[in-house]
């Protein structure tokens, strides 16, 4: 387990992470979410000690990282996949940091063949693609065993097959009841792997909730009304309070109302509905949502004040 109390980090007037406090629980996949410069790089380097916060505290199962009596065995980490020695094999690289964790070299040739790394391991990474380095990363994060796994981009220059394949271990190493904590930029994968989501803005907590919930904050109980009246619809559920935007083909997009009350509203008025039901918002949708006022560089659209 990851517990972050009050984690302050300042570089000069600028508080990279601000009076941060959650947990990251075992047995779950958890999500680290944020726009760019929202803090997350420097939360993780927080969290394994390569930085010292300047207030606050963050443990793992207790105690402060430098503190870990074996700490590849606890803990692993992908942060930066090219932070490898190019003139090392595969191998040689996942065997240096075994032999200096007190780790049976036996586990060296495991993490290659789970990682799909066997048939390149006496290759120097300096020729690895992006896709074979972020595999030896994610093996060097696995060859102490550990029961927390921290990544940062994991599916950074992988293949479909290889992003299925790192989508997979995550969850199978999640229901262990092992701790995985990842970071990703890709909405669509974070939404088919994570169970948890902890979101962040400008270093401060936005969210720390479940996935499902996350989405239902963005999607603003949203409702989606199908009618052949969506004029005469519209006008009704606004004078009661609520908001209507089409959609296509008759369907309205109904906030600020429940379906219940939709429907009792469209009765009374004497219009027909064919079709009420939640919003389904993506993952993406609610994180542009929730995240709005956190975007530190805003990309004008071209024609919007400049010339394409």
């Amino acid at each position: 387990m990851i517990e972050a109390r009050r984690l302050t980090k300042r570089y000069g007037s600028t508080a990279a992470v601000d009076d941060l406090s959650f947990t990251i629980r075992p047995g779950m996949v958890t999500g680290f979410l944020g726009p760019n410069g929202a803090g997350k790089t420097t939360t993780m380097r927080l969290i394994l000690g390569l930085d010292r916060p300047t207030a606050g505290t963050v443990t793992i199962n207790g105690r402060t990282h430098p503190r870990l009596p074996s700490p590849m065995h606890e803990v692993g980490a992908l942060l930066d996949a090219r932070a490898v020695h190019g003139g090392r094999s595969a191998r040689n690289h996942l065997l240096c940091l075994a032999q200096t964790n007190g780790i049976p070299v036996r586990r060296v040739d495991e993490v290659l063949g789970l990682v799909g790394l066997s048939d390149v391991a006496a290759k120097r990474s300096r020729g690895f693609s992006l896709g074979m380095s972020q595999r030896l990363g994610i093996a060097a994060a696995l060859l102490g065993n550990p029961e927390i796994l921290m990544f940062d981009e994991p599916v950074n220059g992988l293949d479909p097959e290889g992003i299925l394949w790192i989508r997979t271990l995550m969850r199978k190493l999640a229901a262990e009841g092992r701790t995985v904590f990842v970071s990703s930029h890709l909405m669509s994968e974070m939404e088919n792997t994570a169970d948890h989501l902890i979101v962040i803005g400008r270093g401060r907590l936005i969210a720390d909730c479940a996935m499902a919930e996350f989405i239902a904050q963005g999607s603003g109980q949203a409702v989606l009304a199908r009618t052949p009246q969506p004029e005469l619809l519209a006008a009704a559920v606004t004078a009661a309070g609520g908001t209507a935007a089409g959609v296509e083909d008759g369907e309205l997009e109904v906030r600020g109302l429940t379906e219940d009350r939709i429907g009792d509203i469209a009765f009374a008025s004497g219009l027909r509905v064919h079709h009420l039901a939640p919003a389904r918002v993506s993952l993406e949708q609610a994180f542009m949502e929730l995240t709005a006022d956190s975007v530190e560089y805003h990309a004008s659209v071209a024609g919007e004040g400049t010339e394409a």
